[in-house]
């Protein structure tokens, strides 16, 4: 039983570390305003959760949106590309990991709007949130409920 055991968390402990490798090893490519301090805040997060980014400042992220294929409907202020997926809005570092460990079929991420207590959306209330894997064709799923 003890070598069970050990041999279960041996596997444990590699896989947690190749996510935390994978991300280190992951650029994130944010397309962001110029002033949008939220943005930043939720580069840092990205930052203090091992990945790297690469920043670009752009007066109209709503182009970047149509280009990487992110529906209108789950816009928010900033769009992002990290291993061939979109990431729309504050979606939270740990789901991103996720998403590139498990590779599904699928367009992106996104956090449509800019839901308080969302990575980068800190404040004085957390509100319930949900992350959306949504499809090349605008069609949408709850990856991940945060909240109530």
């Amino acid at each position: 039983m003890k070598r069970i055991t050990a041999i279960l968390a041996a596997a444990i402990l590699g896989l947690s570390v190749s996510v935390a490798a994978l991300a280190q090893q992951t650029v994130v490519e944010v397309y962001k305003s110029p002033t949008c301090g939220c943005c930043s805040d939720w580069i840092k997060h990205l930052q203090q959760n091992g990945f790297t980014v690469k920043t670009h400042e752009v007066r109209d992220t709503s182009a970047y949106r149509a280009k990487f294929g992110v529906p209108d409907q789950l816009g928010s202020c900033h769009t992002a590309l990290v291993g061939g997926y979109a990431i729309e809005g504050h979606v939270p570092a740990r789901e991103i990991k996720r998403l590139l460990a498990e590779r599904p079929k699928a367009k992106g991420l996104a956090v449509p709007g800019m839901p308080m207590g969302a990575p980068g959306m800190e404040g004085p209330r957390s509100d319930p949130y949900e992350v959306l894997l949504f499809q090349a064709d605008g069609k949408y799923a709850v990856y991940q409920k945060y909240g109530k």
